[in-house]
């Protein structure tokens, strides 16, 4: 089981819960999704284009979208809020009217806050976008492992296990390669576990990278 399902899905309502909040009816289901989806996109897409690369990391962990009748709130969790925020203080205000622009909704409130993450490299989106930065500038896939592996114990983590598959290193075929340092129980439920899928594109083609940190473990017993 715990190869075959989200490590995220699998413990909502335990250790994680949703990156969004909202109700809408049945027939607005989809509707109401597929706008999450371009408030995200959008996000990404300003923060890639107007900050600094610092290595390759945009530094964003995970976005939050919370909808009410006549106010849709954004949190925005980063591990290097400066790259968004130094040199154009008004940059929020940006990209606050971009995504308004975006959803065709300048008549409802929208309000957007960033949170800084103490430990950034404690949490796998951040640590993908690093280790993809490194394939891309052809740094061998094992170095870049292990650089992520000494990243993450300095942040304090109980288990990180790292994949990556496709053409690696340009070799004709196609293949896995992962390892792993620590404990990390995928088929615990009340284990807190972070997950991402991250897609590269190099030169030799798309390379995909799944991260699972073991951050730690509910001590509660579950009835």
């Amino acid at each position: 089981m715990g190869q075959k399902t989200n490590p995220l899905g699998f413990r909502l309502g335990t250790t994680q819960g949703h990156h969004s909040l909202w109700f809408a009816q049945p027939r607005n289901f989809s509707e109401s999704l597929h706008e999450d989806q371009k408030i995200r996109n959008c996000i990404k897409n300003y923060v890639q284009k107007n900050t600094r690369v610092f290595s390759g990391i945009e530094g964003i962990a995970r976005i939050e979208i919370k909808k009410k009748i006549d106010l849709i709130q954004i949190i925005i969790y980063m591990g290097f809020p400066k790259l968004l925020i130094e040199g154009r203080p008004r940059r929020i205000e940006e990209l606050q009217t971009n995504v308004q622009k975006e959803l065709n909704c300048l008549n409802q409130k929208l309000n957007i806050a960033i949170i800084r993450i103490a430990n950034p490299y404690g949490h796998p989106n951040i640590l993908a976008e690093f280790i993809a930065g490194q394939l891309k500038n052809r740094v061998s896939f094992r170095k870049a492992m292990k650089k992520a592996i000494e990243l993450t114990e300095q942040a304090d983590t109980k288990g990180i296990q790292v994949q990556i598959s496709g053409r690696i290193d340009g070799k004709e075929i196609a293949r896995v390669e992962w390892i792993r340092e620590g404990r990390v129980p995928l088929q615990t439920i009340r284990a807190k576990i972070e997950y991402c899928s991250y897609t590269v594109r190099t030169i030799y083609g798309v390379l995909g990278i799944k991260i699972w940190i073991f951050i730690d473990e509910e001590k509660q017993a579950f009835t």
